[in-house]
């Protein structure tokens, strides 16, 4: 694996290579020494051409937690602003020695031009890109399911998949790249995906995806999934009115302090999941959020792991066994 561009085009081997290999990293962050010496001397380059926080901040750990050294690019404020183009940016990046590039941008398929056209000879991860992508952030939700799961079985995470999970994704499928990555991964690895949504935020063509499509939350969380992922409602995409009134969308969409008791009542196992940064009081309650169910912080926590593993894996070709 030269790059990590799509988990649409992962196999289950190569996503099984990476979760075994996310959970050892993940034993890293518990040492008091919270390093490794295994990417010393390569240089790990984040390109964000959106805005990130969380993204950004879990890749720069990573990478130090690896030894790499990190160089943190921005748009904003850089000569991007001033209308260097994609390729020139990534044949001044080729001038650094970059070993791998991590990149976010608002245009669908940049970090795949990135990886193709020959402008750059290094390893190139996709952070999110348009309304595409984001396969970093369904490998950490698939990490933290398969927690879930070994937590309630007492069975092991190591080289197993979701065979017979049932995940629910609710809200707003039209802009979220971390929906279509999370239904191309689940589906890869065994588990069911159901969509939840208004017609409205639904894109076109979801007929021929590999996910029921259902538009009433109330009858998915009846059948008691393994997990339910709220997804951010993205304001910032919206320039047209998808939904009547926010109290509206909440009434309908949103994971309600109702619909949580409603779980705990049919004694359902169910994971309360985000990719944050959440909408508190639309897409979901601070009850829900704050609930023993929420795996919000553990998302996080893992976010570092998986992204640990994917450079390791990349830069060094080696599947840490």
């Amino acid at each position: 694996m030269k790059h990590l561009l799509s988990t649409q085009e992962l196999t289950r081997d190569e996503a099984i290579a990476i979760l075994d290999t996310a959970d050892r990293m993940a034993e890293v962050g518990q040492q008091s020494v919270k390093k490794l010496p295994a990417l010393r001397g390569r240089t790990v380059v984040n390109l964000f051409f959106e805005d990130s926080t969380r993204t950004r901040i879990s890749f720069e750990t990573a990478a130090k937690r690896l030894s790499a050294d990190v160089i943190n690019f921005s748009a904003k404020g850089s000569s991007v602003s001033k209308g260097e183009s994609l390729k020139d940016t990534a044949q001044t990046l080729m001038a650094m020695n970059a070993d791998a590039v991590v990149i976010r941008h608002g245009t669908s398929g940049a970090p795949q031009r990135l990886a193709t056209t020959g402008w750059i000879d290094a390893a190139v991860l996709n952070a999110g890109d348009g309304k595409h992508e984001h396969p970093t952030q369904a490998l950490l939700d698939v990490m933290t399911l398969r927690q879930h799961r070994a937590n309630l079985t007492g069975g092991e995470t190591q080289g197993t998949d979701l065979e017979g999970m049932h995940v629910v994704i609710v809200g707003d499928i039209l802009h979220s790249r971390v929906a279509r990555s999370n239904m191309w991964l689940l589906t890869t690895l065994g588990a069911r995906v159901t969509f939840v949504a208004p017609p409205t935020l639904l894109p076109v063509g979801t007929q021929h995806w590999p996910a029921r499509i259902v538009f009433d939350l109330d009858e998915a969380l009846a059948e008691n999934p393994d997990a339910v992922m709220l997804l951010r409602v993205q304001r910032e995409r919206m320039h047209a009115a998808f939904f009547p009134s926010e109290a509206e969308y909440a009434r309908w969409w949103g994971l309600t302090p109702e619909r949580l008791d409603a779980l705990d009542r049919a004694g359902a196992t169910t994971a309360i999941m985000h990719p944050g940064p959440m909408n508190r009081g639309l897409e979901i309650s601070s009850e829900a959020a704050d609930s023993p169910r929420s795996t919000v912080l553990r998302q996080v926590s893992n976010g570092v792991a998986v992204r640990m593993a994917c450079l390791y894996l990349l830069l060094t070709g080696d599947d840490a066994q």
